[in-house]
């Protein structure tokens, strides 16, 4: 009870007295009527009671979480219950993890595309570095011949 005098959703539906001790009043309050109608549905308030008694107090809050995602998925799907929702999702991960690998080994192959096109611009750079220095050492006497000839002095001059 809430102490407002009014009981829990529990107690209410069972057409029972709500005392301080109450185990489903902290966690089933009068205005949740229908969470705890689905879970008692599901599981019933014995069972649920029993459970909850053997929880820690410190974990019961989580306990009843889950009782109460478990009973909406058995009142969806009443053969699998959550497991179908379980089953969907890992499912769903096996799909993204494939999804995952092919990204990755589309990076690693676009990484070693790169590589060999630096590569080869490294190898183009070299090369035309190299044709211009022999380009420039077989021009290199014509050159120095020229010079001479442009250092003499002219006749005419």
């Amino acid at each position: 009870m809430a102490g407002s005098g009014t009981p829990c959703a529990s107690c209410k539906l069972l057409r029972r007295r709500c005392t301080s001790e109450c185990v489903f009043a902290p966690y089933f309050p009068a205005e949740e009527a229908q969470r705890f109608a689905m879970v008692h549905r599901v599981f019933g308030a014995s069972n649920v009671s029993k459970m909850l008694q053997e929880v820690p107090p410190a974990q019961r809050a989580d306990a009843v979480s889950s009782l109460v995602y478990e009973a909406n998925a058995r009142m969806r799907d009443p053969v699998y219950g959550c497991v179908a929702a379980i089953s969907f999702l890992q499912h769903q991960v096996s799909h993204l993890q494939k999804q995952l690998a092919l990204a990755h080994a589309h990076t690693a192959a676009l990484q070693l595309q790169l590589q060999q096109q630096q590569q080869l611009q490294h190898q183009l750079q070299q090369d035309h570095d190299q044709h211009e220095h022999c380009i420039l050492q077989n021009a290199l006497p014509q050159l120095m011949l020229q010079d001479a000839f442009l250092k003499k002095e002219s006749m005419w001059t």
